[in-house]
């Protein structure tokens, strides 16, 4: 899961130019679930770099018995990467899969996992902690690891390949298993749409997926019934002013003054343009400009990030944010800036009500109630969101497995205290939650296989 930006993307993405070399090249198939967690933690692989890991997961399911689809995404890399980050990515690869398996009549059901690791240094203390770096241009090493919970994803997802087909005299259908390579850079999803993953007359029926949660305790699952997590939009504000000296304001045009209005002003877009019964973010997480104490620059750039659960809501905040800009601009007498609204961009993640019924019933009679928690849409996002949008709309289903471990939860809550985040160094999962996701995943697929949805519950929100 990524709150990100796409124009701080570029210089991530650098880093990642030479592919880390793992602690062991390899790891049998068909192992415990527990130990190929440990493995996959202590080998994490950055965006479109998960050679390793999407080998290893095929591998899982070739043994289970699935057509596979592999390296899908590669064409659009190739094609299109170098373009989106203006910069060579020559030693990156779309490293997507696809697992069919036809099990008679029936819905068609997907089941997806991400493979990506993080840029962090893993400061967790683990006997298993990730020691992974990869090379830079400059010749420096940057640490890896799994700091948003994709092993445990990775791990529940390949149990639940195994329980499915344990029990397929159970259900009947087609179960899609996909892994998908750079979710953290919102690009995985539509590398592998792109490179044509899906046909329109093949499309799935359901999409399902998990993502750990980072403070609700092993052994638990939370749901959201709607929207659950935001729609990601990146524009960058190129400020023009008119350059000079200091001591000589009055020559110039200053584009420091002009992006600080402009800054202030778009606190009122969320405040006093949208309706307060929706929800929206602009954060301005860059202002940059000048060189030197005494000379006013002639432009100023501001990086934004742009939040929100609803296309109409999202339009609103980004034709205001141009409409601020470039009033706040002409007020000064400045000249125009330059708004660069990213054309790629993250759609909101919007569990399907129907379908989020459905698996609550089957999750409630799996573990009890008491295990099953409602919890509150967030403001950051996951490109699982682009499966919703395929064909006329698929009901898509994303759940919060709980990871942390009874014990650092227990002592959040006596001593008041914040547990790691998602993308934290010290960001802990329990490898008990394996366990908990395949189960609930496999009941909730054989569930819908068995009891699919109406034609008018199956609508898209």
């Amino acid at each position: 899961m990524r709150p990100y930006c796409l124009s701080s993307l570029v210089f991530a993405l650098l880093l990642s130019i030479l592919p880390a070399t793992a602690e062991e090249d390899s790891f049998d198939p068909g192992q415990n679930l527990h130990e190929l967690y440990k493995w996959l933690h202590q080998n994490p692989e950055l965006s479109f770099q998960e050679f390793n890991t999407s080998s290893l997961l095929k591998s899982e399911l070739s043994i289970l018995g699935f057509d596979i689809r592999d390296n899908i995404g590669d064409n659009w890399v190739k094609q299109e990467l170098d373009t989106i980050l203006r910069s060579s990515t020559k030693s990156m690869a779309g490293y997507g899969i696809i697992g069919t398996f036809e099990n008679g009549e029936g819905p068609v059901i997907l089941i997806r996992t991400d493979m990506d690791a993080l840029p962090v240094k893993e400061q967790t203390g683990l006997a298993y902690a990730s020691v992974q770096t990869t090379p830079t241009n400059s010749n420096e090493n940057t640490p890896i690891m799994h700091a948003c919970g994709h092993d445990i994803h990775m791990a529940s997802w390949v149990g639940t390949a195994r329980e499915l087909m344990a029990r397929k005299d159970e259900w009947s259908g087609t179960l899609i298993m996909l892994a998908q390579p750079a979710e953290e850079y919102g690009l995985g999803a539509l590398s592998m749409i792109e490179d044509d993953a899906f046909e329109l007359e093949n499309l799935p029926n359901y999409n399902l997926a998990f993502h750990v949660s980072d403070s609700l305790p092993v052994g638990t699952i939370g749901y959201v019934d709607g929207p659950a997590m935001a729609s990601i939009n990146s524009v960058d504000i190129t400020v023009n002013g008119i350059g000079g000296h200091g001591a000589y304001p009055h020559k110039t045009k200053d584009p420091i003054v002009i992006a600080a209005h402009i800054v202030t002003a778009l606190q009122t877009l969320v405040s006093r343009t949208i309706d307060p019964r929706k929800s929206g973010v602009v954060t301005v997480g860059s202002l940059t400009s000048g060189t030197k104490h005494n000379i006013i620059s002639d432009s100023a750039k501001l990086l934004l990030t742009v939040r929100t659960y609803d296309e109409e809501t999202r339009k609103q905040l980004l034709d205001g944010i141009v409409r601020i800009a470039e009033g706040q601009a002409k007020s000064f007498g400045a000249p125009a800036p330059e708004i660069n609204i990213a054309p790629i961009f993250s759609p909101a993640v919007v569990n399907n009500s129907a379908l989020t019924q459905q698996a609550l019933k089957t999750l409630k009679t799996t573990f009890g109630s008491e295990s099953i928690t409602e919890v509150q849409p967030v403001m950051s996002g996951e490109d699982f969101s682009r499966y919703r949008l395929l064909g006329e709309g698929i009901p898509s289903l994303l759940l919060w497995l709980g990871a942390v471990p009874e014990e650092a939860y227990s002592s959040s809550i006596v001593e008041e205290k914040s547990l790691p985040s998602l993308h934290s160094p010290h960001f802990i999962t329990d490898p008990n939650a394996i366990d908990v996701g395949v189960e609930a995943m496999s009941n909730i697929a054989i569930n819908l296989f068995n009891t699919p949805l109406s034609p008018t519950s199956s609508k898209t929100q």
